[in-house]
Parts: structure tokens; C-alpha cells; sequence
């Protein structure tokens, strides 16, 4: 991210009292992993990159250039260094066991573990180690005393896992489906049998990775996240304590089918762990109180900014959520948070009230929100202002109350899809292959991911249908725009009203934020429109039919002409920081500071095609690259 001190950020931390740091980024933006050109995989192995990044052992040694581990570890040397500073212990979040490049099972092929790549995105089977091998053990042994050596207090090793080239063996969640190397199942076994020695090698590598820390650090703590694993889960639970602990957004998770639904559209659910998930159901005080008994502390995962629930924003404020939820995580009795991506860029969201109300919520947990908010709005305008700042949050975050969840957009789909700076145009390859080049280049994608021109698909999900695409376009125009529109009135008329120029700051970065807000909702709005309109008017068995879903899409494209402009014009002409913005480059991830250029060439090829007749090629999967 450009612009971005990490004292600064880790010294923020520390002051809202968060009490460790995940230290394994990588030095450089772009992972080094090998790859074929038809595919989009490696960029997975950017974010939790994996031990192997950092360190190796005799029998990888080579497989990764030397200078590119030592810049990778000496980073982690520094973040952990500056955590120090600030009191934060260090830490590691690792997609593991991740996998190793196939030249080296050309070498060893019976080291081969699981496949453990996504068949769609990935044209390059991707293999772990087999696990249980006794060099393989030896192996993930030395890898994880290396960084042990080098960062001697790391305090703990954060698991994900069966996704971006990670898995375990045999384990039924991963993409291919239950594999693994030769060691571990044999022939003829049944479903649970197969579970539980899956879940029972799972274990024995969490514990290796446990005992190998802790002959350093005793009180290392290796986590998994639990969620992959719903048929090995009731196999998994019994073999941890003593060290070995587990991560969720709530302990009644079985696999990836999440409880809990939106507070205002209950036909939405799965939905814990995001901004929405603020009660908590009286079994998980039950089942915290088991899992204590096993020795378990479990760590609850939520979003507490844009993370997972409005990238790629920056300091959108919902602060009496967030209150709302860790008052009820202290009220069942939950005693670590794992804060799902940060703060983000806290020195450019200089006026975001979430690090206040987290400290707050920690140091002062019986004082009342609004007493916290009144608080810090006096600090940044003024008691005479104050009162003021506080409503245009609460108009904010209650126009978020109301912002239907579309799937995977709402989360890091929304940049994954290159979404912001696509043309809404009927038939998204009416635009020429070349002219596409400038996002279809970066997205998440392969040639033949159906979301090339189907705004409803991604890869084989069915992400948004009519029936839901309309249902949700419309909770946008009658509940969350409205009320958005009615937050930016009330931000307009503060900035062209208060003179004194340090307190006009502070409403100009919340009208310019909330602007953005607005762009992105337009954006989630349409995106469903547009599967309600296309899908309708193929659907349609008349002309009035017909005529009436054009209609509708031509309404959906005027609108999203006006966002784009009105993005465009707050990207050029406002110096907010309003969203995360690559130094470096542009990646799948991130967009960069040709973002600009990039709405430029959607409104030119918007106009340029908007008038083409709707239609989308199913058969688009079934091309070749």
C-alpha cells in the first residue's frame, strides 16, 4: 500500500490495544512461484505466504532463490523488531502445508502428498509433501526452528488451509476432492475412517509444528482455522489443547455453512464474522465452556474494518457495530479476537473512530458508546461540533445497516473481478478481446471463468440469480442508498458551512469517504441489476417483456455511468485517501495509481456499447485458451 510506515501503523495497534502482530509479509508484492501462462495461481501465494518463503531446509535448499528468502526473513526480523517496540508479540499466519513446485516431485516423487490446487484457476496440478514421511516431518522440523532462531519470541502460528495451495491429505474439503500420498490410507476404507486419519495427520503436523517452537518459546500456540474441516471436525477437536488451538467466526461452524443471517434481510445468512455478526447465540457459551475443559482458548475471528466486508475502502465508520459485537464477544465470555485484516492504513484514516471504540471496549469496557464516541468527536471538532461528527457517523452506519450482502462481491470479489473498472454493458464481449485486455488481464480469472461475461458466475458458483439480482438491487434503491443519500446531504451542508479549517477537515474526509461509499454501493447494485436485467430479457418469451428488462438495464447503465463519474471526479480531485492504493504496481489484489485511467476507459467503452443487445455465450467454459 502506498504511503504506508509500519511504526506508524504497529504503534496504533499497540495504542488500541491489540497485543500481537502477524510479522510473514513478503518483501516484494508478487510471491515467487512458478506458473503457466493460462492459468491464474500463483498470485494466491502472496497473502499468509507459507514457511517456505522464508526459510528452507536441506531438502528444499534451492528450489527458491536465496536473496528472495533472506528478504522475505529479514522483514519478518523487522516487523517482529518493531512489534517489540510496542509491546506486540509477533506472530505468523501461514496457509500450510502449502505446496512445493513440481520439479522437486520430479526429483522425490514419493514425497508427493495431496493435490491441493483449485482445478479451475489452476492449469498446474500443485502438490503438498506427504506429510507423514519422515523427511517431510524432518523437513516442516527445520523450517519452523529457522524462524524460531531468527525471531526467538514468535509467539504463534496462525493455520489456514485446504485453499490457496494449501491442504491437508486426504481431508474431504480440498478442491480435488480426498487425495494424499501413499502413506496414510490405504485401499477400501470408509468414509469415517478416512476422516479420522486425515484428522489424526492433521494433528500430528500441528503438533510437530507446537513442539518444535515451543523447545524456544514454551508458550508458542499453533491455531487452525476450523471451517475446512466439516467431516473431520468432531475427529480433530478431541486431539487439541496442550498448545494446539483453533480459530472460527463462531464455534457453531461446520465447515463453510456459517450462522447467523442479516439483521435486516434474514434470507441472507452465513454471515458471521462480518460487520453484520453482533450477537452471539446462548449455545456458543456452551460450547466455549467445552472447549475450555479440552484446554482450548479458541480465537474469534471478525472483521473490524473494510476487510472481508467493503474493499478495497478505507475508513468507512461503524462504530456502534462494532461495539455492539465486542461487548457481546466479552459478554459470552470470549477472550481473544483475531481482528481479520487490521486496521488497514490508519495514517491515512486519521478521523476513523474504530481504533477508539476498540480501545475503549477493552480499557474502559463498561463505558458507554456513546460517551466514547462523544469523546473522540470533541477531540478532533470540538465540543461544538461534536454532536454533529457523531450523528454523520450514526447516518452512515445506519445506511450500512441496510446494505445487502451480494456473494463474493461484497467481499474481496469486488476487486478480485476488477468490478469498479469493468464496462456494465449487456454483453460484456461485445467489447472486444483486446479492449477487455486492461482489467480481464488482472482479474482473478482464467480465460474460460464464466465470469468473464456473466456477472452471476465465478468459476461453478452461481454467485447472484434473477430472482435474488432484483431482490437485492432493490434493498439497495429503497432501504441503503436513501439513506446514504441522506448522510451525504447532511456532510454537504457541514462542509459548506464550518469555516475553521482544522474542524472542516475532519467533515470533508467523512463526506469524501461516504461519497466513495456511495460509488461502491451504486456498484453492488448494479452488478445485480445487471444479472436481473440480462437474465430476464433472455428469458423473455415476448417483446413488452423484453422491452421492459431493456428498460431496466438501461436505467442500471445511466446509473453506473453517473458513479463512475462521480468516482472518477473524487479520485482526481480530492486528496482523501479513500482507498487502498498500490505504491508499486497493480495487482489482482490492489488496484494502483493508474485507477484513474483505468474509470476513463470503462466510461468511454460504457457509452461506446451499452446499446448492444443482451446476451451472454454459456459456452464460454468449454473454450480453449
Amino acid at each position: 500500500t502506498r504511503r504506508f510506515d509500519p511504526e506508524t501503523y504497529i504503534e496504533h495497534l499497540a495504542r488500541a490495544g491489540f497485543t500481537h502482530l502477524e510479522v510473514n509479509g513478503l518483501a516484494f508484492h508478487i510471491p515467487f512461484e512458478p506458473g503457466v501462462p493460462t492459468e491464474f495461481y500463483p498470485p494466491f501465494y502472496t497473502y499468509c505466504p507459507g514457511l517456505n518463503h522464508f526459510v528452507d531446509s536441506p531438502l528444499t535448499r534451492g528450489l527458491y532463490p536465496a536473496a528472495y528468502l533472506q528478504a522475505n526473513l529479514n522483514r519478518v526480523r523487522r516487523l517482529a523488531a518493531l512489534g517489540r517496540k510496542y509491546g506486540l508479540k509477533p506472530g505468523l499466519l501461514c496457509f500450510e502445508p502449502r505446496t512445493l513446485p513440481e520439479h522437486f516431485f520430479q526429483r522425490y516423487p514419493t514425497l508427493r502428498g495431496a493435490r491441493v490446487d483449485h482445478p479451475f484457476r489452476s492449469h498446474l496440478p500443485r502438490y503438498t509433501l506427504a506429510q507423514d514421511h519422515p523427511l517431510a516431518r524432518e523437513h516442516y522440523r527445520h523450517l519452523m526452528r529457522s524462524l524460531m532462531e531468527a525471531v526467538p519470541d514468535l509467539d504463534y502460528l496462525s493455520v489456514w488451509t485446504n485453499d490457496s495451495g494449501a491442504g491437508f491429505e486426504h481431508t474431504a474439503s480440498l478442491y480435488v476432492g480426498r487425495n494424499g500420498g501413499p502413506y496414510l490410507i490405504r485401499e477400501w476404507r470408509d468414509h469415517d475412517q478416512i476422516a479420522r486419519a486425515a484428522a489424526e495427520s492433521a494433528l500430528r503436523w500441528l503438533r510437530l509444528m507446537r513442539e518444535t517452537a515451543a523447545e524456544i518459546n514454551p508458550d508458542f500456540e499453533v491455531l487452525l482455522r476450523i471451517e475446512p474441516f466439516k467431516v473431520e471436525h468432531d475427529h480433530l477437536l478431541p486431539g487439541m489443547g496442550d498448545g494446539l488451538g483453533l480459530e472460527a467466526p463462531s464455534l457453531l461452524v461446520r465447515g463453510y455453512d456459517l450462522p447467523y443471517h442479516h439483521p435486516n434481510y434474514p434470507e441472507q445468512r452465513g454471515l458471521a464474522g462480518s460487520l453484520f455478526h453482533t450477537t452471539f447465540d446462548p449455545r456458543e457459551k456452551e460450547l466455549l465452556a467445552e472447549h475450555r475443559a479440552r484446554g482450548i482458548e479458541p480465537k474469534m475471528t471478525y472483521s473490524v474494518s473494510s476487510s472481508f466486508n467493503l474493499e478495497p475502502l478505507l475508513g468507512i465508520p461503524y462504530p456502534r457495530l462494532l461495539h455492539e459485537k465486542l461487548r457481546a464477544l466479552r459478554e459470552t465470555g470470549f477472550r481473544a479476537v483475531s481482528a481479520y485484516g487490521g486496521l488497514l492504513h490508519l495514517e491515512k484514516t486519521p478521523y476513523w473512530p474504530h481504533p477508539g471504540i476498540i480501545r475503549a471496549a477493552q480499557f474502559t469496557p463498561e463505558r458507554p458508546v456513546e460517551a466514547v464516541l462523544t469523546a473522540l468527536a470533541e477531540r478532533w471538532v470540538g465540543a461544538s461540533h461534536a454532536e454533529a461528527l457523531v450523528a454523520a457517523w450514526d447516518a452512515v452506519e445506519e445506511a450500512l445497516r441496510y446494505f445487502p450482502v451480494v456473494p463474493l462481491y461484497s467481499h474481496f470479489g469486488f476487486v478480485w473481478l476488477r468490478t469498479w473498472v469493468r464496462p456494465f454493458v449487456p454483453n460484456l464481449e461485445a467489447v472486444p478481446a483486446e479492449d477487455r485486455q486492461y482489467y480481464e488481464r488482472f482479474m482473478v480469472s482464467t480465460a474460460n471463468n464464466p465470469n468473464i461475461n456473466d456477472l452471476g458466475r465465478d468459476v461453478l458458483f452461481e454467485l447472484i440469480n434473477e430472482e435474488s439480482g432484483r431482490r437485492m438491487a432493490g434493498q439497495f434503491d429503497r432501504n441503503a442508498l436513501p439513506r446514504l443519500d441522506a448522510a451525504l446531504e447532511r456532510l454537504e451542508e457541514h462542509c459548506n458551512t464550518i469555516t475553521a479549517p482544522e474542524t472542516r477537515a475532519v467533515f470533508v474526509d467523512l463526506r469524501d469517504r461516504t461519497r466513495a461509499l456511495w460509488c461502491w454501493a451504486t456498484t453492488q447494485r448494479n452488478t445485480c441489476a445487471w444479472v436481473a436485467g440480462v437474465y430476464g430479457y433472455r428469458r423473455a418469451a415476448s417483446g413488452d417483456e423484453r422491452a421492459r428488462h431493456r428498460a431496466y438495464l438501461d436505467h442500471m447503465i445511466d446509473l453506473e455511468l453517473e458513479s463512475t463519474r462521480r468516482l472518477l471526479a473524487l479520485w482526481e480531485q480530492n486528496d482523501t485517501e479513500f482507498m487502498l492504493v498500490s505504491g508499486v504496481g497493480e495487482t489482482s489484489f490492489i488496484y494502483g495509481e493508474n485507477f484513474g485511467e483505468l474509470l476513463r476507459r470503462k466510461i468511454e467503452l460504457t457509452e461506446r456499447y451499452r446499446h448492444v443487445e443482451p446476451h451472454i455465450d454459456e459456452a464460454l467454459i468449454w473454450r480453449l485458451p
